[in-house]
């Protein structure tokens, strides 16, 4: 059905299916405003590479109001220079070498928990029976928390990701949102107490421990990093593996390959990862008044880069609306690094910290799962919904497949 414009981002048009509207934005409005909330939206390629690349012009300030309040202190996001160098390699190495290993041992074993339920009987919702809850166990393990208290701990952390990821909330959203901070902050501060006093393996123990230019890090920093650290490994999980099989699914001949061929997992899961990336906005703010696309964004402007639209722009990809796990455009080896094609994971200084953590996540989880899920299919009745502007993700994902005994 086509589109017409002018049209809002905060429609319930598009909400239902942004991929619709990629096209006549990037030909028609690759620069879009929206006065209701009186921000910009790029969608072609080229141009939110730029943005995302040139970081003195478009910085991530925007940060301060969008992510600090609920953060506790700065992300990484927000930092340069040094500082940015220093806390992210201290964070990068929580998520490789060994404690990468170790992490995908408890990975391995925690999947094994939480589907074995499910095997015998034949059917499960992927997302909300194994999704949601596996991707806070998976972070819960790399900081080091209990994971009895992960229903706890996902409660606070969707107040968190609900405030920086809404384009508009209503006052007692912004409330629930803080105090969902407010108790999460409350809930770290004896761990951190605790590890500073006996570290341990675990990234928080790694976080308490560092130093930036010979002075440690206030409980404050911590805070933040450790929440900075949840969203990372937390929000992209649940949303990319349901994916990856919902698209699989759909393309029986491609899931076919996958199961014969292991090795065309990473290339599923890079195809995946640009054809429904799971953060489908990334924000900046000009610092300067530029023109972009033909369109001057005024200084101080908030400017979204639309990365499901560039993801699909024909002047970078071949057949851009099409789920292609062979295609050559693409490059799975460096699909999860600073170099990779698609922008799922951000481009840039400011690149997802939890980018190579992810990808092992994902592909040890699915490899588990798909000699399990023998002739998976939708369940009867079951209706595909996806949900979300800023981040989006299927609401559930019901599958019969043969039990296992």
């Amino acid at each position: 059905m086509p589109v017409s414009l002018p049209f809002s981002v905060l429609s319930d048009a598009f909400a239902a299916a942004p991929h619709r509207f990629f096209a006549p934005l990037r030909e028609r409005a690759p620069v879009h405003h929206e006065p209701a909330i009186d921000s910009y939206f790029v969608s072609r390629y080229q141009d939110v590479k730029r943005i995302l690349t040139d970081h003195e012009a478009f910085t991530t300030e925007v940060f301060q109001e969008r992510a600090e309040p609920v953060m506790r202190g700065r992300v990484l996001a927000q930092m340069s220079g040094a500082e940015h160098t220093a806390k992210r390699k201290i964070v990068v190495r929580g998520f490789t070498g060994a404690a990468l290993q170790q992490q995908m041992r408890a990975i391995r074993a925690n999947a094994a928990d939480l589907m074995a339920p499910f095997l015998r009987r034949g059917r499960m919702d992927l997302v909300n029976d194994f999704g949601r809850p596996f991707a806070v166990h998976a972070a819960l393990d790399v900081l080091g928390l209990d994971r009895s208290d992960w229903r706890r701990v996902a409660d606070w952390y969707g107040g968190v990701a609900e405030f920086v990821t809404s384009l508009a909330l209503t006052p007692e959203r912004r409330r629930h949102c803080l105090n969902c901070a407010e108790q999460l902050e409350a809930y770290l501060v004896p761990v951190i107490r605790e590890r500073r006093s006996r570290p341990g393996e675990d990234l928080i123990s790694t976080l308490c421990t560092a130093e930036f230019e010979g002075v440690g890090m206030s409980d404050r920093d911590v805070t933040a990093l450790i929440l900075n650290v949840l969203i990372a490994a937390a929000e992209p999980a649940d949303k990319t593996i349901a994916l990856l099989f919902k698209h699989l699914i759909d393309h029986p001949e491609q899931l076919a390959q996958v199961r014969r061929d292991p090795d065309l997992l990473g290339a599923a899961i890079a195809e995946t990862l640009r054809f429904t990336p799971p953060v489908q906005l990334v924000p900046r703010r000009a610092e300067e008044s530029t023109v972009i696309a033909g369109t001057t964004l005024p200084a101080g402007a908030t400017v979204f880069c639309m990365i499901g639209a560039a993801n699909r722009d024909p002047a970078a990809f071949g057949a851009p609306d099409t789920f292609d796990i062979h295609r050559t455009d693409l490059g799975t080896a460096r699909s999860f690094t600073a170099a990779a094609q698609h922008m799922a994971f951000g481009t840039g200084l400011h690149q997802c910290v939890g980018a190579a953590f992810a990808r092992a996540e994902i592909e040890t989880v699915a490899a588990m799962l798909l000699p399990l899920l023998d002739k998976v299919r939708y369940s009867p009745g079951f209706r595909y919904r996806e949900t979300g502007l800023y981040t989006r993700g299927p609401v559930s994902l019901s599958l019969d497949f043969t039990p296992v005994p």
